[in-house]
């Protein structure tokens, strides 16, 4: 156990940017999340980071962000302004980003790892083999972003990071992808990430995968948790339910 004498109080969810897949296809949300914990004796306890979103270079100069990954071969940020930057989110719940105290993982695409450069300060939890890239996948055949020089807690199976949040390898969508099970005061939460994109994703035989057999598996397992626990979960890229839900700074969960 990651965080002994820790449980999750608060979820927030970080509207990270939209991006437009395409002509004929969707805009997506990017989400990233700050999950807050209680110690046993009710005082504050850890500021948790799910996934950091795109670079916030797009933001000010998106060119030449653009030039260096050849992002738009796949698709366009839009919107995108700095309080849709990691930044400008955590600021709506009046933190830095030296006041997180760990970041989880999900994988190494470009839409969730761009802030990494800001976390030099803490521990950064993964599975063994995202971190056995020695880049970040990023995006295509762009890599240009190094591995922190940190502490990395790499994860080999289900852990615990403290009663109420458990890490689960989902891989598929990448080989070392991430999921997690959440319990809070309110219900129970399942932060898919990219292992179940979107709804429609099961119909569509998981075509955005690496590997779409293994992502299959990955998502039953998640469909199969959601049912045990009466779970709501919450899919990587979905753009309908994305859109209905409360976003920083208000707190997930809470009227």
């Amino acid at each position: 156990m990651i965080l002994p004498g820790h449980r999750p109080t608060r979820l927030y969810l970080l509207d990270l940017g939209d991006f437009n897949v395409g002509p004929g296809k969707r805009l997506i949300g990017i989400p990233g999340f700050v999950i807050q914990t209680e110690t046993s004796n009710g005082t504050p306890g850890a500021n948790i980071l799910v996934d950091t979103g795109f670079d916030a270079g797009y933001a000010s100069d998106y060119a030449a962000l653009d030039a260096r990954d050849g992002l738009s071969g796949f698709g366009r940020l839009e919107n995108y302004t700095a309080r849709q930057t990691l930044t400008g989110q955590l600021a709506l719940l009046g933190l830095k980003p030296a006041e997180i105290t760990h970041l989880i993982l999900t994988h190494g695409h470009i839409d969730h790892v761009g802030g990494l450069p800001l976390f030099t300060h803490c521990p950064i939890i993964l599975t063994q083999i995202e971190r056995a890239e020695p880049r970040p996948v990023y995006w295509s055949n762009a890599r240009p972003l190094a591995w922190p020089e940190t502490e990395y807690i790499q994860i080999t199976g289900e852990t615990v990071l403290c009663p109420g949040l458990i890490l689960i390898p989902t891989p598929g969508h990448t080989p070392g992808h991430l999921s997690l099970l959440l319990t809070l005061p309110t219900g129970t939460v399942i932060l898919a990430a990219d292992a179940i994109n979107r709804a429609s994703e099961p119909a569509e035989n998981y075509a955005d995968a690496m590997d779409p057999a293994t992502a299959a598996t990955s998502a039953k397992r998640l469909f199969d948790l959601q049912h045990l626990h009466n779970a709501t979960l919450i899919y990587g890229h979905d753009p309908a339910q994305w859109r209905d839900m409360p976003k920083a700074p208000a707190p997930y969960g809470f009227d």
